[in-house]
């Protein structure tokens, strides 16, 4: 298997349903990459480990999704210098925003780039991963700017309803 670039990581295996889309993402760029479950409270000494050996291992970026206290992201950050590309995973007592604001306020001088809340945080921190890549591979740029003429391409074919009349019941 080839070396991986990106790293995705997640506190929980309950995160997978926000972090398979970074997952897919990666996959459709052919972007080699490692997926795994490091808890910064219940494993803390692998989640150390992951993080400072990352840079050895050939990681250029680590997408980390986490929910609640969301300290995974963080923690990675302060123990590597490999960027690290934070993702609030919803929870359901505050819908996210509890990891949002863990994951955002981060102290000066330990950053995180941080994402949305869900879904689409993941997919486009890894999409921001592979740009990250692209400035480096003309050929990854290539599809990068592929994806995004696709993606213009869609918005310019949507079309709107026509409007509902007024006053029907």
């Amino acid at each position: 298997m080839t070396q991986a670039l990106i790293g995705v990581v997640m506190g929980s295996s309950s995160d997978w349903d926000t972090m398979q889309h970074a997952v897919q993402i990666l996959q459709q760029f052919g972007i080699p990459h490692d997926a795994r479950v490091v808890s910064a409270h219940r494993m803390p000494d692998d989640m150390f480990t992951y993080a400072e050996t990352a840079a050895a291992r050939g990681l250029q970026a680590i997408i980390a999704g986490a929910g609640g206290a969301a300290h995974l992201p963080g923690m990675l950050a302060a123990k590597t210098v490999v960027p690290v590309l934070g993702v609030p995973v919803q929870t359901k007592a505050l819908s996210g925003v509890d990891s949002l604001h863990s994951i955002v306020q981060m102290p000066k001088g330990v950053p995180v780039a941080t994402f949305a809340i869900g879904a689409a945080g993941a997919a486009n921190a890894a999409l921001f991963a592979v740009a990250m890549l692209a400035n480096n591979d003309p050929a990854l740029r290539q599809k990068l700017e592929a994806f995004r003429a696709e993606q213009t391409a869609m918005a310019r074919a949507m079309t709107l309803p026509p409007v509902s009349p007024t006053g029907a019941a």
